[in-house]
């Protein structure tokens, strides 16, 4: 099984485009890699390619990963179809980039196609072209295309810990952080021989039940958004901490680091990292730290075989 990290970075992207931070700076003046926004591609033969996540930068990620690009004469697309996770801007803007008839399969909860039915510029994905498929929580679905020819994989979603999406919010919302529901699902993908991995970009907490289905993992992919809680309030680029947007904070006693030390998961990758995260920077002390406590830190173009 194949799998290409198209972007590492949070909603935004890195350094985001009207944003000056520590972190931005840096890569505003050449010193650290961009990062475009977090999606994920997965191939079983490395001829047909599943998204995970269709990101607002996904034209300029298959301009960069080559495996995507046409090839031959004409219309074609290595892209059999997405699988979403939420209903965020940056797991489902990318979908507009896939509007030029291309066959195409589609599948997400079906809270996520609800919300997607609900809003009228999806219709640009023809319906004659991209069949949308629900995803049913807890039970394994084998990913075919647009005609229903096998990929090789299957895929599992699962609830985690988490909101709705920030457009999506109502007066109630802080009654129903890191909860469960169809809004935000981890992704377990499982390839030929039976080999399996996380997909998880957005997670407000690791609970019994999430550490249990991950622990002896042999690769996860795991939300990075935030270094510390308060990141974004100690920047003074806003009012909310990683709890309140839905995500569990890297570090400290109760993040993810730490809640992973036991878990025996071999391979361990962050991504979906905010613009503020130092994380972003290679050689900085929080890199470092994640580093030393196992853990790889995703970037545009990391290519995985499994």
């Amino acid at each position: 099984m194949q799998i290409r990290v198209l972007g590492a970075a949070a909603g935004g992207g890195f350094p985001q485009w009207n944003c000056a931070c520590d972190t931005c700076r840096l890569a505003w003046g050449g010193a650290v890699a961009p990062q475009t926004q977090a999606s994920l591609a997965v191939s079983a033969d490395g001829e047909a390619w599943f998204l995970l996540n269709a990101s607002p930068d996904l034209r300029a990620q298959i301009l960069a990963n080559p495996p995507l690009q046409p090839r031959g004469a004409g219309r074609h697309s290595p892209l059999a179809g997405a699988v979403l996770t939420n209903g965020d801007v940056d797991a489902i803007a990318g979908l507009l980039t896939l509007r030029e008839s291309q066959p195409l399969a589609l599948y997400a909860t079906p809270r996520v196609l609800d919300v997607l039915a609900a809003n009228s510029i999806f219709n640009v994905l023809n319906p004659h072209f991209v069949a949308r498929r629900a995803l049913a929580v807890g039970r394994a679905v084998d990913l075919a295309d647009h005609d229903g020819t096998p990929s090789g994989l299957s895929v599992e979603a699962f609830s985690v810990p988490g909101k709705v999406a920030l457009y999506l919010e109502d007066a109630a919302i802080e009654q129903r952080l890191a909860q469960r529901s169809e809004d935000t699902i981890g992704l377990a993908v499982t390839g030929p021989g039976g080999r399996r991995f996380y997909y998880i970009p957005g997670c407000a907490a690791l609970d019994d039940e999430l550490r249990g289905r991950l622990r002896g993992a042999a690769l996860v992919f795991f939300d990075g958004t935030l270094w510390r809680d308060d990141e974004m309030v100690l920047a003074g680029l806003g009012t909310k901490t990683g709890r309140r947007m839905g995500h569990l904070s890297v570090s400290g006693a109760a993040g993810s680091i730490e809640a992973f030390r036991d878990l025996g998961v071999a391979r361990k990758v962050f991504i979906h990292i905010n613009n503020t995260n130092p994380l972003l920077c290679a050689g900085s002390p929080e890199r470092r730290a994640a580093e030393a406590a196992g853990w790889d830190v995703a970037t545009d173009g990391l290519a995985i075989q499994l």
